[in-house]
């Protein structure tokens, strides 16, 4: 199979938008834990602190997931100018590394999206404790 240039600038689109989409979870999360830490220094609840921790761990997946997300398109790049040069053996082999790590981001991504579905579980669950009480 003989790769073109246009095959590694198809995840061009795709990558943009997942870094744009992982970028924003970043943010959010950033400024989530900038709030809850306020509160935490307002009323000292150990509850926060947990929270707190579970967004610490959510934030260092979305930035290995940004990490090979970047990688994967800079290899992208590279395997582009691997084949203008006509270097179709390494251009496959960059671009298969490429693709492994998009692979990688993605798995990643998944698991920080259940992370993240089970704290709001959590969270759901108090609420629904809360209101029986009542």
């Amino acid at each position: 199979m003989e790769l073109t240039i246009q095959t590694p600038a198809l995840l061009f689109p795709a990558v943009s938008l997942l870094l744009i989409a992982y970028t924003n979870k970043f943010l959010a999360i950033a400024n989530l834990i900038r709030k809850l830490y306020s509160d935490y220094e307002e009323r000292q609840l150990v509850t926060l602190l947990s929270q707190i921790h579970s967004l610490r761990r959510r934030l260092m997946l979305i930035r290995w997931m940004q990490v090979f997300g970047v990688g994967s398109i800079l290899l992208c790049v590279v395997t582009m100018f691997l084949v203008y040069e006509g270097l179709q053996v390494w251009a496959k082999v960059l671009f298969g590394l490429s693709l492994l790590l998009m692979i990688t981001s993605l798995i990643l991504s998944l698991i920080e999206l259940f992370l993240s579905a089970g704290a709001l579980r959590v969270l759901l669950m108090d609420l629904e404790e809360k209101k029986e009480k009542r």
